[in-house]
C-alpha cells in the first residue's frame, strides 16, 4: 500500500507543497478558498500528517507526557479531562503512560517520553519523589511537574491534595458518629498519597482516649479486593469486627460494602460505618449512598497543566506548590438511622 505523501495533497489541490504545509502549520496564513480546497484533497487522499517527524524538524514538540501508576478510578478521570482541557487551550495535547504501579515502570516511561523529546512531563510518582531523574531531565529541556506528591520547590513545581487532612475528616466524622472501632484499608502504603491518609486518621485516632485503629494493607485498591475484606470482616466475631471502616478510596469501599451485605446480622451503617475517598458517581449512586472525601478534579488537572506550562515558557528557574483542600460529602453509609 503506498503511503500519501503531502506533495499528492498539492497535486489534488492545485497547491504548492508550501501552501500545504503553512495549511497544516499555520493555517491562519492561507486564504479561505485555498484551505477548503486543501481540506477536500486531504479527506478524499486519506492523508496523514507525520507530526512527529515535522516536531523534530521545528525542534518543538506540542506533546505533554503523563506518567501514572493509576488510570482505572474516578479520581484520574477527572484529573485528566481537566488538564487535557487546558492543554488544549495552551496548543499541546496529552499522551497518557500507565506504569503499572511499579517504580520500574515508572523509570521506563520517563525513558520513553525523553526518547519521543514531549515538551513537559506530569509525573504522579510510585515512590520517593524522584528528584535526580527530575533534575536531568529538566537539563534537557523537559519540565516536569510533580501531581498527587510534595515537591522539592527547587527541582519542579508539584500539585497535590492534603491528604493528611483528608485523613483527619474522616476518623473525625466517625469518631464524632460514635464510632471507636476502626479500620484503615488500603495501599500499598509506598504511594505518599495513601500514606498520608493514613497518618491523618491515626493523629485524629490518637486525640481520642478510647478509640483504636487497625490498618488492613492492600496491594491495589480495586472492588474486588475490597469486597474480600468486606467478607473477611462478616467472618470475625461480632466483638472483634470495626464499627467504622475509612476505604483509602471509593472502589475499596463498594467492595467492603457488598462483602459486608453478604454477612447475615450487618448492616451498613447501623452495625459498621464505611467511608470512602474520591466521591465517585459510582459510589454517590450506590445501594447505600456512600460518604466519601470530594477532590476538584478537573480543577485540580487545570492546575498542574498550568504549572507545567509557566515551566516551558517562563525559564526563571521559580516553582510553585499548590495544595488542594479535601472536603468530606456525608451520605447514608455513614449515618447511622
Amino acid at each position: 500500500m503506498s503511503t500519501i505523501a503531502l506533495r499528492d495533497v498539492a497535486a489534488r489541490a492545485r497547491v504548492s507543497a508550501g501552501t500545504v504545509s503553512n495549511y497544516l502549520n499555520h493555517p491562519h496564513r492561507v486564504a479561505p478558498r485555498t484551505a477548503a480546497r486543501i481540506s477536500s484533497a486531504i479527506k478524499e487522499l486519506g492523508y496523514v500528517s507525520n507530526h512527529a517527524a515535522r516536531q523534530l524538524r521545528i525542534g518543538s514538540s506540542t506533546t505533554i507526557g503523563h506518567v501514572t501508576f493509576e488510570v482505572g478510578n474516578h479520581s484520574f478521570a477527572e484529573f485528566s479531562a481537566g488538564a487535557a482541557e487546558r492543554a488544549r487551550e495552551v496548543g499541546f495535547s496529552i499522551l497518557i503512560g500507565s506504569d503499572g504501579g511499579t517504580v520500574e515502570g515508572e523509570a521506563a516511561h520517563l525513558d520513553l517520553f525523553e526518547a519521543q523529546r514531549v515538551r513537559g512531563l506530569l509525573l504522579s510518582p510510585v515512590g520517593a519523589f524522584p528528584k535526580r531523574r527530575i533534575e536531568q531531565l529538566r537539563d534537557r529541556g523537559i519540565p516536569t511537574v510533580l501531581v498527587g506528591a510534595r515537591a522539592d520547590t527547587d527541582t519542579c513545581s508539584s500539585v497535590s491534595f492534603d491528604e493528611v487532612a483528608g485523613g483527619e475528616l474522616v476518623a473525625g466524622h466517625l469518631i464524632e458518629g460514635g464510632r471507636r472501632n476502626l479500620l484503615f484499608v488500603g495501599g500499598p502504603l509506598g504511594i505518599e498519597t495513601v500514606a498520608d491518609r493514613l497518618t491523618g486518621a491515626r493523629q485524629v485516632v490518637r486525640r481520642t482516649p478510647d478509640a483504636r485503629l487497625e490498618v488492613i494493607e492492600v496491594e491495589s485498591r480495586t472492588v474486588a479486593i475490597g469486597r474480600a475484606v468486606g467478607l473477611a470482616i462478616g467472618r470475625r466475631p461480632a466483638g472483634e469486627r470495626p464499627d467504622g471502616v475509612f476505604a483509602a478510596n471509593d472502589a475499596l469501599a463498594i467492595g467492603i460494602m457488598n462483602g459486608l451485605r453478604e454477612a447475615p446480622g450487618i448492616v451498613v451503617p447501623d452495625d459498621i460505618a464505611v467511608v470512602g475517598y474520591d466521591d465517585s458517581d459510582f459510589g454517590a449512586g450506590a445501594l447505600v449512598p456512600l460518604t466519601s472525601i470530594a477532590r476538584p478534579g478537573r480543577q485540580y488537572g487545570r492546575t498542574a497543566m498550568d504549572l507545567l506550562h509557566t515551566a516551558i515558557t517562563r525559564s526563571d528557574g521559580r516553582h510553585s506548590r499548590v495544595v488542594f483542600q479535601p472536603q468530606l460529602v456525608v451520605r447514608r453509609s455513614s449515618a447511622a438511622s
